[in-house]
């Protein structure tokens, strides 16, 4: 590259706003899973934004090292952000550019990358913008706020901002209000506790979406399952039947319709969408979970009813197998499409259990722990599940506090971490009842004060376990790292 140096073009395309300056997709991503995704919502998803989709193939393509497919998809959101521009807005095409760009650059097609650049110079300059700011442009915000979204659980905090800032630019923007709901009700969905209206955020901009874009049937299903949450359900039925309605044969639809009828206790009518939904992609981790979910709940069902079917037990018995195994087989399967899908690991642990296959259960709590970026929370609850298992199943005591222990050592407050604290004080209290001398009970129930901060109780009750156990390694290191506290 003669006129410009290699180093100047990477400078420049430092400054750029696009897939390939946002931090996507780093580490530990299944890329093919994605990829699968996004060409599933090519085919399903009719939106004037799929050009949004194209962008980020064409930068899972280039993670893949495929750079004429990354052109490929480029090419496909250009042309349909010219046909689906009709007011001649150049903004839609800043982000498709910037990609352009860099692909370019890998090809080592310096010229080519540079007068992408220079297009989107250009872009700027009509819009009376210095060269790369986007601090006026919705269109790059709210293209990135998706693109975070479809990234998984990691990426949602930032996509909600990305949301917020596309809003203070456009208010009213059908897409970017959309978003910003949607992003804000996955975002309450990792608060395991239960919301009151006045706490729900999510309510109002899901309703405000709807409003602004009444075409969109996937918003008005999430409307329902919140209004569902809410114990609203009569009120959500009428959102997710007009969803229905509007979407009978988008699986995006049909897997919310579906939760919707499974939490509402119907059941079979669940199961009999989930099927639909997966005629069409069989490859879908969240419907094979869902279905899962399906068959674990009429095992609950059953055992509810079992005690009072004495006459037909037997019948009731292979019935209860075929539906554990119907659970297992879909939560298998949703792993065999998501191999990073922490609650269906944590669902197949849980039915191996009830299938007594305790060796296969083992097995999936130590895969599901080995997963990369697991967040707190996902951390917690698997250390929960495991110390149940090993409490109650393998009744192996010592393994099950090693797991509350975990899980309860994680400062993230919610429920799993007071389920975890609540079982060391049962086990302490249990052990201290059956011999008030017993030095795990009160080393228990210091382990529990010191990680609350309650210092004094910790040390009184750290002192009374090394009054039995003098010699004690752990006990006496804890105690003096409270002395030292105080």
């Amino acid at each position: 590259m003669s006129e410009i140096p290699e180093i100047t073009l990477k400078s420049r395309l430092l400054q750029l706003k696009c897939h390939f300056t946002w931090r996507l997709l780093e580490k530990n991503i299944d890329i093919d899973e994605l990829i699968k995704r996004l060409n599933n919502q090519l085919t399903f998803l009719a939106t004037k934004n799929k050009y949004m989709v194209y962008n980020l193939l064409a930068y899972t393509m280039h993670l893949k090292g495929d750079y004429t497919k990354s052109i490929a998809n480029l090419n496909e959101a250009e042309a349909l952000i010219k046909e689906n521009n009709p007011d001649g807005t150049e903004k839609k095409y800043l982000v498709t550019f910037g990609d352009y760009a860099w692909v370019y650059y890998y090809l080592k097609r310096y010229e080519d990358s540079q007068n992408y650049i220079d297009k989107i110079n250009q872009i700027n300059k009509e819009l009376k913008l210095s060269p790369n700011d986007s601090k006026d442009i919705a269109e790059i915000y709210g293209e990135q706020g998706w693109s975070l979204l479809k990234c998984g659980g990691k990426y949602y905090e930032k996509a909600k901002e990305c949301f917020e800032k596309a809003l203070e630019l456009e208010p009213d923007d059908p897409e970017w209000n959309s978003g910003y709901a949607t992003a804000v009700y996955r975002l309450e969905g990792f608060n395991v506790r239960k919301s009151t209206a006045s706490e729900c955020k999510s309510l109002e901009l899901l309703k405000r979406a709807v409003a602004l874009n009444p075409e969109d049937s996937v918003v008005k299903a999430l409307l329902a399952l919140k209004l569902q949450d809410l114990n609203r359900a009569d009120e959500g039925r009428k959102y997710v039947e007009k969803a229905r309605e509007q979407a009978p044969n988008l699986p995006y639809v049909l897997r919310y319709v579906a939760k919707f009828y499974r939490r509402a206790g119907l059941v079979d009518e669940a199961l009999r969408v989930l099927n639909g939904a997966l005629d069409q992609i069989p490859s879908s981790g969240f419907l094979h979970h869902q279905m899962g979910l399906c068959y674990r709940q009429k095992v609950i069902d059953k055992k509810k009813t079992f005690g009072k079917m004495i006459q037909s037990r037997q019948r009731n018995t292979e019935d209860n197998d075929e539906l554990i195994q119907n659970a297992i087989f879909h939560f298998e399967k949703a792993l065999e499409c998501k191999k990073s899908f922490v609650y269906a690991y944590l669902d197949l642990a849980k039915m191996y259990i009830q299938a007594m296959e305790y060796r296969k259960a083992e097995d999936t709590f130590e895969k599901v722990l080995s997963l990369p970026n697991l967040v707190d929370e996902e951390k917690q609850q698997i250390h929960l599940s495991y110390g149940c298992f090993q409490e109650y199943s393998k009744k192996s005591e010592s393994e099950a506090i090693k797991h509350y222990k975990k899980g309860f050592q994680i400062i993230d407050s919610n429920c799993f971490r007071e389920s975890c604290e609540k079982a060391l004080k049962r086990l302490a209290e249990r052990k201290i009842r059956s011999d008030h001398r017993d030095p795990l009970g009160f080393g228990l129930l210091g382990f529990v004060y010191k990680n609350n901060g309650k210092t004094s109780d910790a040390i009184e009750c750290y002192e009374k376990a090394l009054k039995y156990d003098p010699y004690n390694e752990e006990y006496l290191s804890d105690l003096c790292e409270l002395k030292l506290m105080i």
